[in-house]
């Protein structure tokens, strides 16, 4: 069985990384050839959201369109077609109508975010927002033989849609994101976080509660993919690029993950219940005990108070921390239990399966 995945984004970015390409070599030894097939190239995505480059971006994403005409062509080798989350990133569903429907492919979407509820770009505003064509993904849905989907809210929403959904949480490979080998020496506790530039409002809503803890508490706040230059007085903080070679290192490094999921202008609540709870699952599997904001799936991973704490308001963020930092052991013990817990429900073996049953569905 051969199937032709078509992703927006490269392999530096974690939606086509964990949902697509670390399933490649599992997939080939349950008899599925998959052939991934990026829009972007490495360096347009490190470019994409910022502002200044726009122009050369804009050329770049020009070309890279052209480029995915080819695999109109090229999907007629295959017996289906697997899009993650959409073949272009602007404009209707012009690729996938051409590459399935138009030439009687089957076609598996998989959504790991809910990308059909509307939002306001943070990088470009309302123009980009305007180019999205947010009406796609209800349409990729309709076409879909089945959808694979990142947790229960977005396959709710895909069965209300008339089309089989099938559960897929996004994992990564426990043998490689593990506890660090040796304990950390820090002469303080390390809290972090680790995201993209998309992602770095959701932690602004929470710098105001870690100032305010730095009064109290020794902490270093280490910050990995957001903003480089952060002005946070009273605050040690070391804040990274985003670097692949470096991405497990990083979690481990850290002895309080954070995870907020805060109200904002480019994220109503019906995004935030999208979210697929996946850096839950990292910290747990490299033994970090975290703080979540309780909604959507977050809600539902790993145990509150034996995995992670949850905390929604400031006052909330404040004392989960303050416990955190304070409790060295409880940090070992709830490190421990998350790590158990991920061997136990998110491995990647297990849903390698679940993907491999979906795509032969799909076909037949």
């Amino acid at each position: 069985m051969n199937v032709l995945a078509l992703c927006s984004y490269p392999i530096e970015a974690a939606a086509t990384r964990y949902r697509v390409a670390q399933f490649i070599a599992p997939l080939r030894t349950r008899g599925v050839e998959v052939t991934l097939r990026p829009l972007l190239d490495g360096r347009t995505f490190a470019s994409l959201y910022r502002r200044a480059e726009w122009p050369r971006t804009v050329a770049a994403l020009t070309a890279a369109a052209l480029r995915r005409v080819a695999d109109v062509w090229h999907a007629r080798k295959f017996d289906a077609v697997f899009v993650q989350r959409e073949a272009l990133m602007v404009g209707p569903p012009l690729i996938e109508w051409l590459t399935t429907r138009a030439q009687g492919r089957p076609l598996i979407l998989d959504l790991d975010d809910a990308t059909y509820v509307r939002y306001v770009s943070q990088s470009y505003g309302r123009v980009a927002s305007a180019l999205k064509w947010f009406g796609k993904t209800d349409e990729l849905i309709r076409w879909a033989s089945v959808v694979t989907c990142g947790n229960r809210f977005i396959a709710e929403y895909v069965e209300s849609k008339g089309t089989r959904a099938v559960i897929i949480p996004t994992v990564v490979d426990t043998d490689i994101f593990r506890p660090a080998q040796t304990p950390h020496a820090h002469d303080a506790p390390v809290v972090g976080w680790i995201g993209t530039h998309s992602t770095y409002a959701y932690l602004e809503t929470i710098l105001p509660v870690l100032q305010t803890l730095a009064r109290d508490f020794r902490f270093r706040l280490k910050i990995v993919g957001g903003c480089e230059r952060i002005n946070l007085p009273g605050v040690e903080v070391e804040s990274l690029p985003w670097a692949l070679e470096r991405e497990v290192a990083d979690f481990q490094s850290l002895d309080i993950g954070l995870y907020p999921l805060g109200l904002n202008a480019s994220s109503p609540r019906a995004w935030l219940v999208g979210k697929s709870g996946f850096k839950a699952i990292q910290y747990m599997s490299v033994g970090t005990p975290f703080v979540v904001t309780p909604v959507g799936v977050c809600a539902e991973i790993g145990g509150v108070g034996a995995t992670h704490l949850t905390a929604e308001t400031p006052d909330e963020w404040h004392a989960t921390l303050a416990r955190l930092l304070t409790d060295e052991s409880l940090r070992r013990t709830m490190g421990a239990r998350g790590r158990q817990h991920a061997l136990a429900h998110y491995t990647l073996p297990a849903q390698a399966d679940k993907l491999a049953a979906a795509l032969r569905a799909a076909i037949k």
